[in-house]
């Protein structure tokens, strides 16, 4: 967004939006821990896959084949497969297709940042509905919020920025609830941290609900975030539907050949994630025993929820070579990164609660 007027006419709710604001770079000697990242190197195989490509000539743009490993996996056909440029570029697609002018899109908030712009590019309106003072989905109060209006509600589990999930049972009294003709989405981009035996799995669920889609991702537990890679399930009308929205090839044959060879050594890449997953439980044991009050997290990162100290707390982290992602006046999300980030991450908190 910018201060000047545009010299043509636009949509003056878009021309009021602000932009999409990514993690906050890095210095070379500070730890970026502010977009989620995987913080591994590319495997081997995956850096093979995408060496020789004869990138004069255009993906398949209906990645046919990655559709299809996908589909053998979850066991639906490779039309109830969707693949897209991140799981983000997928939930716009599916939201243009939901809703419109008029229409109303109901999530958590706070949740993944991207959802209010979303929802206003495609012209609907925001029902944000508060989490629960424990970060969790108040999904009662959220199915209580579906009205007429009401085209589609989206569910972010393990919840991005504050990391709790949303277990099976509360799920499926949820859907129990919603009306069968509105659009719910599970937005499951951190999924393959999650050890907790009680949340909900979507992949279970795509033939139980007609109006389930489930979007995951391969940039964060797969390690391809650069290349931009997600897909869903779901019934394969609602997924035309979709398709029709996408911008056409907008997932290069690089991303597709890396999916594939990243498929090929899972066990290797899943055992970096629970790696991670470990390192995230040691930090938050390790800040729980500071004095913090944290949500239980089980994405690749940490909430703290620092209320108006927010800001000064993130230049605390930012001086000591911490980039976390800051949200005033509620919070900080802080990636778990490289195991050389933990005591200074640690350090840094131990100062920060105790100052601030």
């Amino acid at each position: 967004m910018t201060d000047t007027a545009p010299p043509v006419r636009l949509r003056p709710e878009i021309v009021s939006l602000p932009a999409y604001k990514q993690g906050r770079p890095a210095a070379p000697d500070a730890f970026k821990l502010s977009s989620n990242e995987n913080p591994f190197p590319p495997h081997p195989a995956v850096l093979a896959a995408i060496r020789d490509l004869d990138i004069n000539r255009y993906p398949d743009a209906t990645a046919l084949v990655v559709r299809e490993r996908l589909a053998a996996r979850h066991g639906v056909t490779p039309d109830e497969i969707i693949v897209g440029a991140g799981s983000v570029a997928l939930l716009a697609q599916l939201i243009s297709a939901a809703a419109g002018t008029g229409d109303e899109v109901v999530y958590a908030w706070r949740s993944f940042e991207a959802y209010p712009g979303l929802v206003t590019v495609a012209g609907a309106t925001s029902v944000r509905v508060p989490l629960t003072p424990d970060a969790r989905h108040d999904l009662p109060a959220m199915a209580a919020a579906v009205t007429d209006r009401t085209r589609a509600i989206i569910v972010c589990t393990p919840n991005n920025p504050t990391g709790p999930i949303v277990t099976a049972a509360e799920f499926a009294a949820f859907m129990a609830t919603v009306p069968a003709d509105r659009l719910v989405i599970l937005d499951e981009a951190y999924a393959e941290f999650v050890d907790d035996p009680a949340a909900v799995d979507g992949a279970t669920l795509v033939r139980r609900f007609p109006n389930l889609v489930i979007l995951r991702t391969f940039s964060k537990a797969y390690g391809l975030a650069g290349l931009r890679v997600g897909y869903a399930i779901g019934p394969t009308a609602v997924l035309d539907a979709a398709r029709s929205t996408a911008i056409p090839l907008a997932v290069t044959a690089a991303a597709q050949h890396a999916v594939l060879a990243a498929m090929d050594v899972e066990d290797e890449l899943l055992a970096r994630v629970r790696e991670l997953a470990a390192r995230r439980d040691a930090v938050q044991a390790a800040l729980r025993e500071q004095g913090w009050e944290l949500p239980v997290s089980q994405g690749n990162f940490v909430w703290l929820p620092t209320g108006p100290a927010t800001a000064a707390a993130g230049e605390a982290f930012a001086a000591a070579g911490i980039v976390a992602r800051v949200f005033p006046p509620e919070g900080i999300r802080i990636s778990i990164g490289e195991a050389e980030s933990v005591e200074t991450l640690v350090r840094v908190a131990a100062e920060v609660v105790r100052t601030l």
